[in-house]
């Protein structure tokens, strides 16, 4: 009779599964749609050479597979979930028995005992509401599912599904988010804890409470021991391991975000709020090395600025008791250890002043408690400020400078010390591009991104003062002159409605000079020749058509004599592109940050096509370096030696060149020669004889700074970089007395070139066809005569080499450039204004 009983309830159960199959069915999606459904994960934003520069979207989640996640990190889920999940179907009897009865009982569906597999089916395809009718549906979806994907599969798919709390989605981004490892890295009593932390995400995530994370840490850890998969020295060991309670950010490598949110907006034109979510991975032009030379060289630069500038005092002062530093730091008083807890910007540090010694050092405390010794060389500087033109005296002990409570700003010195600091007001910007294609290689536009959001080298539209000269004297050269061409520096006055009733520009310092060669008024910086240059020996229509060649628009080409000496508005950005194409001999390139976009199966939607400096590429076009024509008189031998470096242009293998984006010819590459010539004489023995320090001869630059210093600004290149730096105040005021550009913005150039070009070999443009070398007579520009004096030699465009009546005769004049010799340098700094 029992077995009758037994096998009419086989029958019952059977049925009554079967009839539940058929209730639930029609609402049960397919399992292998999980394949189609993607997972949201952040854009990725990285450097050219593989550095993580950003993570963008609401949920923060790394992808992985099965075969990347450890063992130990397995078991822990397995131990915390669902101890049978490699041996069951994807449900387990035990559970659905138990939340039947309890149904059956409470009227109600009992929490928890759902698989792991379930509970997978449960987040990709229904609610969590607590219904009979939603755990079949989640037993049969969580059945079909083990029939369409193998356990390993499963497991991947549910760590990476899992919401572990504070924006961590899946198991890899919340190993980030909580103990900023990878997770690889996790030990055993990590992984327990955040195996510990899936059946309530938002309490038992350490972050929020460290006590809930380690009560559940301690029940996986036990499950774990329990289940063998550790051993009792490992779960002792990892019982006795320190709970973090810290939320860390994404695993960012490289500091560009300027660069991060000029991309962020592109990706938002293109691919609308999916670009936060879709998983796509951009790859920038930036290279990373060269993006931190940027970062440190601004900001050290904006510091030291700043320190010319005056100490504007402490952040605030707190009042300490004498037991207040004998406690720990987190029980010290809220009005003493929140101003250490606010964010210090650029690499700062806020620290306490706790003691002053009679050795006029300070004795600073860190956030948490760290003590350290701010010595008087690091204070010294610290002349009170009394506004952006006026200083007060020297400090003569540490106390006119600093008490004890003040909360102040420090920064690190490269001999392990401590320097008190101020946070810069003024602002200022890097740009640095590569002059064959328009790559953006480091761009940084502020001092700190937190503090201010604001793209300095994209969005301000600034005076470029003198350094944007040599744009003026190509377009004169263009229009033919010579850089041997004599004006006269004397005063200029010119009635204009748009300037002001009578415009007198001067000489940054008030002088004249009388007759002026062209070269030596760019490498002196003269103000008047440049005016009297433009208005009277180019055109101001003739030079605007010229410059708008190298990119500028409307705003940096005002009609009117101020274009002489930079009076229009432009970019860092734009600066850095027209310099460019002076380094590049003339090619107008298109500056780019994005080089390339991927979608989340690693497949490629997009990738750059900038048009490329490439003379071979051009058939007929001069090209220096290797005669094609002497490959059909070699020998075997002599072409053994040399084949391994030859490359035929597009005159003799024009196949090979077929289908290459080349970047169109802005200016001749005579034109771009002999500015690259002159702006190499403003470093020789010019406004910028700074650089001088780099002890590279492949350099040309040219310092600027507007009316008033307003702004300074310092740009220079070789074949290999040219790069852009700009400094001044948001509001447009003047940056005080002395802050020109080769004093302000030159410094900052100077470092960042330092270490982008350490390593490298020189590399300047060389001298192309169609240019010759000429003595001649210093004063006048012309054509030496024999046994002359007061000669040297200058470059010219062939054909264009002055005439001049009074010359009888002329010794062999035609040389190689090299034999330049440049006029000794003068002592005077002449930065140019208007």
């Amino acid at each position: 009779m029992l077995l009758g009983l037994g096998a009419v309830g086989a029958v019952g159960v059977s049925g009554g599964i079967i009839g539940a199959y058929y209730f639930v069915q029609p609402g049960l999606p397919a399992a292998e749609t999980i394949r189609h459904i993607p997972l949201q994960v952040p854009l990725r934003i990285f450097s050219r050479d593989g550095h993580l520069i950003s993570e963008i979207g609401k949920r923060r989640r790394i992808p992985i597979t099965f075969d990347e996640v450890p063992e130990h990190v397995v078991n822990a889920f397995v131990a915390a979930e669902d101890r049978r999940f490699f041996v069951h179907p994807g449900v387990d009897y035990r559970g659905i028995l138990r939340g039947i009865v309890q149904y059956l009982i409470r009227g109600e569906a009992a929490s928890g005992g759902s698989t792991l597999t379930q509970q997978l089916a449960r987040d990709y395809f229904l609610s969590r509401e607590r219904k009979l009718a939603r755990k079949l549906r989640e037993a049969f979806l969580a059945y079909k599912i083990e029939q369409e994907f193998s356990k390993q599969q499963i497991m991947a798919l549910f760590l990476n599904k899992m919401f572990f709390g504070q924006r961590a989605y899946g198991v890899a981004a919340a190993s980030q988010v909580f103990f900023n490892k990878t997770l690889s890295d996790l030990n055993v009593a990590e992984a327990a804890t955040l195996a510990g932390i899936l059946p309530a995400p938002s309490r038992y995530n350490p972050v929020f409470s460290a006590a809930n994370a380690e009560i559940r840490r301690s029940y996986v850890l036990g499950r774990m021991h329990d289940l063998d998969y550790i051993d009792d020295s490992a779960y002792a060991e990892a019982m006795m391991f320190p709970m973090e309670s810290k939320m860390h950010g994404a695993a960012i490598e490289l500091n560009a975000p300027y660069v991060a949110e000029m991309v962020r907006s592109d990706m938002l034109k293109r691919y609308g709020e999916d670009a936060y979510s879709a998983g796509y991975s951009v790859v920038t032009s930036l290279d990373s090395r060269l993006q931190r030379a940027a970062n440190y060289a601004l900001r050290n630069g904006l510091l030291e600025f700043t320190r010319r500038r005056g100490f504007r005092g402490p952040l605030t002062t707190v009042e300490l008791t004498a037991n207040t530093l004998a406690l720990p730091f987190d029980e010290w008083p809220l009005d003493v250890r929140e101003p250490l807890q606010q964010y210090a910007p650029g690499g700062l540090s806020v620290v306490l002043v706790t003691a002053t010694a009679e050795d006029n050092s300070a004795t600073i405390r860190f956030r948490g408690g760290g003590e350290a010794t701010l010595p008087w060389a690091g204070i010294s500087w610290a002349k009170p400020f009394i506004d952006r033109e006026n200083t007060g005296p020297d400090p003569e002990t540490v106390t006119e400078v600093l008490g004890v409570g003040d909360i102040i700003y420090v920064m690190p010195t490269a001999n392990d010390s401590w320097a008190l600091a101020n946070l810069p007001e003024a602002q200022g910007a890097v740009v640095s591009i590569d002059p064959g294609d328009g790559a953006i290689v480091a761009l940084t536009g502020g001092f700190d991104f937190t503090i201010s959001k604001f793209n300095r080298a994209r969005q301000a539209y600034r005076q470029p003062g003198s350094s944007f000269k040599p744009f003026i004297y190509s377009a004169a050269l263009e229009h033919g002159n010579t850089l041997a061409t004599v004006i006269l520096d004397a005063p200029v006055v010119i009635s204009s409605a748009e300037l002001e009733a009578v415009w007198r520009p001067l000489n940054y310092s008030g002088r004249f000079y009388g007759p002026t060669r062209m070269r030596e008024a760019l490498v002196r910086s003269r103000n008047l020749v440049s005016v009297r240059l433009l208005l009277f020996e180019t055109g101001i229509g003739n030079a605007v058509r010229h410059i708008a060649k190298f990119g500028f628009g409307d705003a940096a080409l005002p009609r009117n004599g101020s274009l002489a000496l930079g009076g229009g508005q432009t970019s860092p950005l734009d600066m850095a592109q027209g310099y460019a194409t002076l380094a590049n001999g003339g090619h107008q390139v298109q500056p780019y940050v994005i080089d390339a976009i991927f979608g989340p199966d690693g497949n490629t939607l997009y990738r750059a096509e900038p048009a490329i400096v490439c003379d071979r590429c051009v058939a007929n076009a001069p090209v220096a370096g290797f005669d094609d024509d002497l490959i059909e008189e070699m020998s075997l031998e002599e072409m053994a030696v040399v084949i391994e470096t030859y490359m035929p242009d597009a005159t003799i293998s024009p196949e090979l060149y077929e289908g290459i984006n080349i970047a169109p010819q802005a200016i001749t590459l005579q034109n771009a020669f002999l500015v690259q010539d002159m702006m190499r004489d403003v470093v020789r023995r010019g406004t910028g004889r700074r650089a001088l320090v780099l002890g590279r001869k492949d350099l040309s630059g040219k310092t600027g700074t507007s009316n008033d210093r307003r702004d300074a600004w310092f740009g220079g290149f070789n074949a290999d970089l040219a790069t852009i730096v700009w400094v001044g105040y948001d509001d447009d005021l003047p940056l005080g007395p002395g802050e020109e550009g080769s004093r302000t913005a030159l410094p900052i150039w100077i470092e960042f070139m330092r270490i982008a070009l350490a390593g490298v070999p020189e590399n300047q443009m060389p001298m192309p066809e169609g240019i010759v070398s000429v003595l001649i007579d210093r004063d006048t520009g012309c054509p030496a005569r024999a046994g002359q004096d007061n000669t040297t030699f200058e470059v010219f465009r062939e054909k264009h080499v002055p005439e001049c009546e009074q010359l009888e005769q002329l010794s062999d004049p035609f040389n190689d450039a090299d034999g330049l010799d440049p006029e000794p340098a003068q002592d005077e700094e002449v930065e140019s204004i208007f």
